[in-house]
């Protein structure tokens, strides 16, 4: 007796051995409370295509469009002049590659800095970025709403997620235009 298997139910059956497999494999990663809420539903998920995470559009500068008064610094620093008054953070694309912000580390008000000193630090899940002053300066203000909620830094880089205020001593030199900032970010997101 010779048994002829059609290419179809030969399809059928390679697919459940995959999905086996995955599944396996998943259980093996999951923890047991995930494995719970996930339970039947497994293969179906493992076997359904999974889609990139969209990725968040780098903009430099898609804040700034509101102020023209915005200059970036080469180490991915914004400085926004209101007045007498600057204001410091960092660009979208800094709090892109430092990842999700769980500390800042802010001066206090009064303190005074030289120009391309340490000024702010940033802790994140995956590393400690520095924020460099922009010229020789006083901090004036601090976001008070960073020590709650240091995640503003990733939602709102180049908004809610200013870092200090400061008064310039002087001129900061090599600051760069919305443009050429732009141009910069292409260049390092091309190297990586």
């Amino acid at each position: 007796v010779f048994l002829v298997q059609c290419p179809a139910a030969r399809a059928r059956r390679c697919m459940s051995i995959r999905a086996a497999f995955m599944a396996s494999v998943a259980r093996a990663a999951m923890s047991a409370p995930l494995r719970r809420v996930v339970g039947a539903c497994r293969p179906a998920m493992l076997a359904a295509p999974r889609a990139a995470p969209a990725a968040r559009p780098q903009q430099p500068g898609a804040f700034a469009r509101m102020f023209s008064d915005v200059k970036y610094a080469k180490t991915h620093e914004w400085v926004r002049t209101e007045g007498e008054v600057a204001v410091l953070g960092i660009s979208d694309f800094a709090q892109g590659q430092l990842g999700e912000v769980v500390y800042c580390d802010l001066p206090d008000e009064g303190a005074t800095f030289k120009g391309s000193e340490t000024i702010v630090t940033l802790e994140s899940v995956k590393a400690v970025g520095e924020v460099y002053a922009p010229a020789d300066c006083e901090v004036i203000a601090v976001n008070e709403k960073l020590a709650d909620t240091p995640s503003l830094v990733n939602n709102s880089p180049e908004g809610d997620g200013w870092l200090v205020k400061l008064k310039l001593s002087g001129d900061a030199p090599g600051l760069l235009a919305p443009a050429e900032y732009a141009k910069l970010v292409e260049a390092e997101s091309k190297e990586e």
